[in-house]
């Protein structure tokens, strides 16, 4: 044991004296310093990386080779060959895959999900010239497009529930195509965000909700999927233009169209021959400060004559401003009813069109209507129409509803819809 220990003494000893003899001639003299360091450094990694190369060509020599040494080392040449270039091309494939859809943020992104929540938060919108569908922006504002309001006073938004609300307010940019309107209650739940096209990516799946053909088509909404094209236009011409391939119908308009996560890249505005154009979700956000109510429908009623107070009566109706509408009842006709008992029925009713008034009877202040109703029932969208006489009575300066003989004309032929004149 003691030999043992004196052996590993002396080595330590003799490396010792051999380290310090080093040092000493790398140190001194001092003004060699500078130089042995260079010629050092050169001198170590000069052969440091001969001996890399050495080594390099020896293994690649060895793997040339190493096949080539049995029949066995060609087999498993070949087999690991094919594993190791079937999953490079998977992951290529996969990369390329992942970029369109725009990422990794994005490809991870439940199409399922974002299917669920379009047919939560986009409506449709009724008027009574024209259909298209909307969806929420804020708790009670539910965007469209302008030209699916357009001329209509009081459009009816229907919900996905099944039930349908007036808005409160209504503006918008015509010449943007772009229409915001306010409701009273609030849908937190149903809120969609916006995303940027720019951030979209040449071919990515994008998806597109609405009514196809409003409410001739019963049912909840349709998603339409398709890619992205490209953008149109620029911030100097007022908005841009996102373009897809994407199929859109009548009844699509004003819906949103999102990406594979759910966010807004544009609103639906026109489709021609499978290409469909969105205004996009950049220029919405700026054109909100442009929104106005110069170009929106109002309503004017005049109750100082029979013929105008009826004409008022079914409008209130129509824009379901119940309160007003309730006031136009005379005192001898609410004896018979309360705003409860007669608001209940008209709750099914969407829209109302009067088609023509025309005084009866002057001395007795009779007037003869035309009218016909659109009412939601049970999802469907259902026409009905009327024709009969309303007596009124002047009471506090205005004429209000006193009797009514009002019957419903079953099919209607196409002379109907012309007001009496006679």
């Amino acid at each position: 044991m003691k030999p043992f220990i004196r052996r590993i003494k002396h080595s330590l000893l003799g490396f010792y004296l051999r380290l310090k003899a080093y040092i000493r001639r790398f140190l001194f003299p001092l003004y060699l310093f500078p130089i042995k360091i260079i010629t050092y450094s050169a001198f170590y990694l000069t052969k440091l990386l001969i001996l890399l190369i050495i080594r390099l060509i020896k293994f690649i020599w060895y793997l040339l080779s190493w096949p080539f040494r049995s029949w066995g080392n060609f087999g498993k040449t070949l087999l690991w060959g094919g594993v190791f270039l079937y999953f490079a091309f998977t992951e290529i494939r996969f990369n390329s895959l992942v970029e369109r859809y725009g990422g990794y943020s994005k490809f991870f992104c439940s199409e399922w999900i974002t299917n669920r929540n379009l047919k939560n938060s986009v409506v449709r919108i009724v008027g009574g010239l024209g259909e298209g569908s909307g969806f929420f922006v804020a708790n009670n504002q539910v965007l469209t497009s302008f030209h699916v309001i357009a001329d209509e006073p009081s459009p009816k938004i229907i919900l996905p529930d099944g039930s349908f609300t007036t808005p409160i307010e209504i503006s918008g940019n015509k010449e943007a195509d772009l229409a915001l309107l306010m409701i009273g209650e609030e849908h937190p739940d149903k809120i969609l965000n916006f995303g940027s096209p720019r951030n979209l990516t040449p071919n990515e799946p994008l998806l597109a909700a609405g009514y196809p053909w409003g409410t001739d088509l019963a049912g909840e909404v349709t998603v339409t999927k398709g890619i992205f094209n490209s953008i149109r236009g620029s911030a100097e011409d007022g908005f841009e233009i996102v373009q897809t391939n994407i199929d859109l119908v009548e009844g699509m308009s004003g819906g949103p169209i999102v990406d594979q996560c759910g966010s807004v890249v544009g609103i639906n505005t026109a489709s021609l021959s499978g290409i469909s154009f969105f205004i996009s979700a950049d220029s919405i956000q700026n054109l909100w400060p442009t929104f106005g109510q110069q170009d929106i429908a109002k309503i004017y009623v005049d109750a100082s004559t029979p013929e105008g107070a009826v004409a008022a009566f079914y409008t209130y109706l129509k824009a379901r401003r119940m309160e007003e509408g309730f006031k136009l009842l005379s005192k001898a006709y609410l004896q018979k009813t309360n705003f409860e008992e007669w608001t209940n029925r008209f709750k099914d009713i969407l829209d109302v069109q009067i088609y023509g008034t025309r005084m009866e009877d002057e001395r007795r202040n009779i007037v003869f209507v035309k009218f016909s109703t659109s009412n939601w029932v049970n999802g469907e969208r259902q026409e009905h129409y009327y024709e009969g006489t309303w007596q009124t009575v002047l009471e506090d300066g205005v004429y209000k509803m006193y009797r009514s003989n009002i019957k419903e004309v079953e099919n209607p032929s196409f002379d109907w819809f012309y007001a009496d004149e006679s």
